[in-house]
């Protein structure tokens, strides 16, 4: 007993006969960091600031469509039939400098080039403002576009046409409309909050220029960007074989 009231209390210890013994054989027993003019232990790497992880890793995956998911933006006549549509969740570096899940609806025979496509624009990490279906917006195009909202499918005419958008075969994305606007051959266009990104060249967070990674990385799977166009400009839109 006359060990253990020591260790609790050293100062107050008693100095009858074997104390002293007793109490230094019950300090060499402590813990290196609790024996007297012992210096503190360097804390161990359980103790040290967590290591942050980063943004998650890019993900993408293909599924079949409902009549009820595209109720707006197909319909009976439309040059493709639902069964060939196929809907793509994907991640995609945002605006503010997040991931996000987005979606798009294209045909099944570009499915991998869409996923491969956005994964590596996701590692280039390319901002992209929003990615929703367009029948959020029941199938208006010029209101997905007023959203900046980034889409693909859509049946419905090429601008200023009578004959089928690719939109209509799942073949055509618009990324980033508002930073990418549809450019008329006098320099016009549509919707007044993209007024200010109608030239080109133009350094700005998700516009797209000649021949910079953006076009080269859709080049490389041989979609064709509008923006080549000879006197009407579509800046925003991706096309497989152009058109």
């Amino acid at each position: 007993m006359l060990v253990v009231g020591c260790v609790a209390g050293l100062v107050a210890c008693g100095q009858g006969e074997g104390s002293a013994t007793a109490l230094d054989a019950a300090t060499r027993a402590l813990p290196a960091s609790t024996q007297p003019g012992t210096a503190s232990a360097t804390p161990t790497a359980s103790s040290a600031e967590p290591t942050p992880t980063g943004p998650p890793a890019f993900t993408s995956s293909v599924s079949k469509v409902t009549r009820d998911l595209l109720r707006y933006s197909w319909r009976p006549g439309c040059p493709v039939p639902l069964s060939d549509l196929r809907l793509v969740k994907l991640t995609y570096w945002g605006f503010d400098d997040r991931a996000h899940t987005g979606e798009l609806v294209v045909r099944d025979t570009v499915t991998d080039d869409v996923q491969t496509i956005f994964k590596r624009l996701y590692a280039q990490r390319y901002p992209i403002y929003r990615m929703r279906l367009v029948d959020v917006y029941k199938g208006d195009d010029f209101d997905s576009i007023d959203a900046d909202n980034t889409s693909a499918f859509n049946c419905r005419p090429a601008t200023g046409s009578s004959s089928w958008s690719k939109h209509a075969y799942g073949e055509a994305i618009d990324i980033n409309p508002r930073e990418n606007p549809y450019r008329h051959a006098d320099g016009t266009v549509e919707h007044e909050n993209a007024r200010e990104f109608a030239r080109r060249p133009l350094d700005r967070p998700g516009v797209v220029n000649a021949g910079d990674r953006v076009v080269r990385t859709f080049a490389a799977f041989g979609w064709e960007w509008g923006g080549s166009w000879a006197g009407t400009k579509d800046f925003q839109h991706f096309s497989k074989g152009g058109g």
